[in-house]
């Protein structure tokens, strides 16, 4: 997943059911679609939102809610309440639902895990999670049967249309990722660096460049008459697939044609004694270092002394001999 990872919790308060969304980042295009598909993963949502001070929701100073959350506020048919400062009781369930999923979940996540994959898991744990017993009035109740009998109101048929950007680099295959499927552009950005847009709520979305020239549409594949024809779709969010338009298909193909050769093929490796050019090289860093006054460089060292030593001790001298040293 990377080295960072942003989940949103959302919890609702009567009956305790919670669900939770990985984002790439905490922006506002990110915290909207995170918010929009929390409260669909609920079934609806409450006629207040709760949120911490957050700077994408607030202006953390005062808590006043900034005019572009209010829009998703309204948006939403709902009111936004700031918890104040070191009120953390002003949103237990939340919590609460922040340590189950840390000690259940994030202390198990392994580091190769994707993104789609751990959204599967997180979601698992909440559903699970839903089977915890409640006592209502002395009835036994579960979480889950809670929180069907709650009165939520209905979620708006698509999301807050906000810009979602994001960079993304583009493969040596010609493909962009974004939301765990592949899509592919020209040839020719490779190695570079890419600019994904999607108007949440939009059937398509757009790759440009690093200068904002937008190089591939991908859309939702439309249905005809007796057969499926799509041009540029686009693939589910964690489909896990690789869409190629045809056209990218067929430029890479010629790309890579043309990079073809008919000359012969090489012969067996021939070794060849190295140029004067290739020794005048490897001498250079040499002569670089004796220029340099490496001090030593200027260490002679006398090894005769050493040698007639050396010569003494290969012979072991006889008894005569040590009496008369």
């Amino acid at each position: 997943m990377g080295e960072h990872a942003h989940v949103l919790v959302g919890a609702l308060a009567h009956s305790g059911r919670w669900r939770a969304v990985l984002a790439e980042s905490e922006d506002f295009p990110h915290l909207v679609q995170a918010l929009d598909q929390a409260v669909r993963k609920l079934g609806g949502t409450a006629r207040r939102w709760r949120f911490d001070r957050m700077a994408t929701v607030c202006y953390p100073s005062s808590g006043q809610v900034t005019a572009s959350f209010a829009a998703v506020a309204k948006y939403y048919g709902v009111g936004v309440d700031i918890c104040p400062h070191r009120r953390g009781n002003r949103k237990g369930v939340v919590e609460k639902a922040n340590h189950s999923a840390a000690q259940r979940w994030w202390r198990t996540v392994p580091d190769a895990l994707t993104v789609v994959q751990a959204q599967s898991g997180i979601e698992k744990l909440a559903v699970r999670m839903d089977e915890r017993r409640r006592s209502v009035d002395g009835i036994k109740v579960t979480v889950g049967e809670l929180a069907a009998a709650e009165m939520l109101l209905d979620v708006p048929v698509r999301p807050l249309p906000a810009e979602l950007e994001v960079e993304r680099p583009v493969s040596p295959q010609c493909l962009v990722s974004f939301d765990g499927n592949l899509y592919s552009v020209p040839p020719g950005p490779a190695g570079t660096q890419g600019r994904v847009l999607h108007r949440l709520g939009e059937s398509h979305l757009d790759i440009a460049t690093a200068g904002w020239a937008v190089v591939a549409r991908h859309r939702h594949r439309h249905r005809h008459r007796h057969r499926h024809r799509h041009r540029h779709r686009r693939a589910p969010r964690g489909a896990g697939q690789t869409v190629r338009d045809a056209g990218h298909v067929v430029a890479l193909e010629r790309e890579v044609l043309a990079s073809f050769s008919d000359r012969a093929p090489c012969k067996n490796k021939v070794r060849r004694p190295p140029s004067d050019a290739a020794r005048a090289e490897a001498e250079r860093p040499r002569g670089q270092q004796a220029a340099a006054g490496d001090p030593a460089e200027r260490v002679v060292i006398d090894l005769s002394h050493y040698a007639v030593v050396a010569d003494r001790l290969r012979t072991v001298p006889s008894p005569k001999e040590e009496n008369t040293e």
